[in-house]
């Protein structure tokens, strides 16, 4: 059944698995590409294999119902494999493709952007001296529907999207064809750790207990970045609201919109001011709703303003309860006109109109497709040798998504109270207004109550946005606490026991 074909194309070796070669408009669903390159990191010159390609998702019955596709990193002569760590990377959305960390973050090319995060032509890719690369081999995987994956059929009544498009049904079926993968890669006794940003850190909360339960791959580490919680999200205005406060203090420091008191110090220092408020004094204030005093609901307004750049008037029209994205239309709409961005709010943006009540579009985004898109299909086609007519889905079509019984992050805790190697690293750029750095400071509060686990949880904050990376300073220093990650939850030698 797995019989292999090997084909041999100007030096580029092509594997077809003849398992599944049904045909998807020029796609196979079980191929494989490998290409030899060499880079620099921490100025070590390397040299890795990249091997591209699909690999099926089988239902029941042993039939290919899904290929994913795939980007696998291989450091060459990096000596035993079961010291060798792997690292598993998923990007968000849900329905996001894997290319944002791939090309941006821990792979061996990231972007030609400029030194905090905006496009540049021309349009590609360069050395990243940064990669995590010289510690730990890379996969990164696109879940079903985005980048080169697709459903088989990619269209039809046959193909049963609950199968794939939502929170359980998402991670059951990518921890099956895990399981595919590192027995296809030999990799059952490295170190491994899974990587997950935005929706991707929902997703790999909830591998961790599944792989660990379903497939009995255990993991060394999970690394949560920016990361999107949903109990958050749909808790009520109490806790997601005051949870908002440090991240629109965050945003109006960096666009010079405090009273001077604040604005003059570091944004390290005006932080912890401002996060102490949100949970001992706006969180019950907004608690209290319509019993509130008058007098009271005025002064926390005026201290909201102190810490969010906004008016007191505007603060109390909402009643305390601001929209992000209200923030986002208002904090410069005086000052400059300009909105700012969701994911990062660095970004500037320029709407139709001065009024309203949130902005025309996504500042930050069209910014980052405008650099990403061009730049993962030249470099797929070009340096990986990877050439199809299906086209690269930066985002693809998951939709409705099935968000009921959504418990990732207990699941996480499950997994690392049953096992003492489990680390957790979270990693939360100060701008981002859509995930939040004290979002992600309250999960891991949220995740383990008892306090027992606190020991092998760590949060890194930095100053850029959601994709923290895209800024090069950050980009050095994020990779590098992933570095300090993986050399930390290493056991060497160590018994996994309490």
């Amino acid at each position: 059944m797995h019989k292999l074909k090997l084909r041999v194309l100007m030096g580029i070796t092509v594997v077809f698995h003849s398992v599944a070669l049904a045909q998807m408009n020029e796609i196979a669903a079980d191929t494989m590409i490998v290409t030899n390159h060499s880079t620099t990191i921490k100025g070590q010159r390397i040299s890795y294999s990249a091997t591209t390609g699909t690999q099926p998702v089988w239902d029941e019955e042993g039939k290919a119902i899904a290929t994913l596709h795939y980007t696998y990193y291989k450091r060459d002569n990096a000596g035993d494999l079961a010291k060798r760590p792997l690292v598993i990377s998923f990007n968000g959305g849900p329905g996001s493709a894997s290319v944002w960390m791939h090309v941006a973050y821990t792979g061996p090319k990231v972007l030609n952007i400029d030194e905090e995060g905006f496009p540049q032509q021309p349009y590609g890719v360069h050395e990243n001296e940064s990669s995590i690369l010289d510690v730990a081999d890379i996969v990164y995987v696109n879940p079903v529907n985005t980048g080169y994956s697709r459903t088989i059929p990619m269209a039809g009544e046959e193909v049963k999207k609950e199968t794939f498009f939502g929170i359980n049904a998402d991670i059951k079926y990518l921890a099956s064809w895990l399981n595919t993968f590192v027995n296809r890669q030999n990799r059952w006794l490295s170190p491994k750790f899974l990587i997950g940003e935005s929706y991707g850190g929902t997703r790999v909360s909830g591998l961790a207990l599944e792989l660990q339960e379903k497939q009995w791959m255990y993991l060394n580490g999970v690394i949560l970045v920016s990361p999107a919680d949903y109990k958050y999200f749909q808790s009520d205005p109490a806790i997601s609201s005051a949870l908002n406060l440090p991240y629109f203090t965050a945003a109006a420091w960096y666009h010079k919109m405090l009273p001077q008191a604040l604005q003059q110090k570091d944004l390290l220092e005006v932080l912890p001011e401002s996060e102490e408020y949100a949970v001992n004094q706006l969180m019950p204030a907004i608690a209290k709703g319509g019993a509130l005093e008058v007098e009271e609901k005025k002064a926390v307004a005026k201290k909201m303003s102190y810490y969010s750049g906004l008016s007191e008037k505007s603060i109390l029209e909402h009643n305390l309860n601001v929209p992000t994205r209200f923030f986002w239309k208002e904090l410069l709409r005086d000052a400059s006109g300009n909105t700012i961005g969701r994911l990062d709010s660095r970004y500037l943006g320029i709407d139709k109109k001065l009024a309203g009540s949130s902005p025309d579009y996504n500042a930050e985004l069209t910014s980052w497709l405008h650099s990403f898109t061009p730049a993962i299909n030249y470099y797929m086609r070009n340096e990986l040798n990877f050439k199809t007519d299906i086209k690269y889905q930066m985002f693809g079509n998951v939709h409705p998504w099935d968000r009921r019984d959504n418990n990732t992050r207990e699941q996480l805790r499950q997994a690392m109270a049953a096992n003492p190697y489990l680390n957790v690293l979270f990693q939360s750029g100060y701008y981002d207004g859509a995930t939040t750095y004290f979002n992600a400071k309250y999960t891991m509060w949220q995740m383990d109550p008892s306090g027992a686990l606190q020991d092998r949880m760590s949060f890194k904050g930095y100053r850029s946005g959601h994709m923290m990376y895209l800024r090069k300073e950050d980009l050095e220093s994020a990779n590098q606490d992933i570095r300090d990650f993986i050399e930390k939850s290493s056991p060497n030698g160590k018994s996994a026991k309490y």
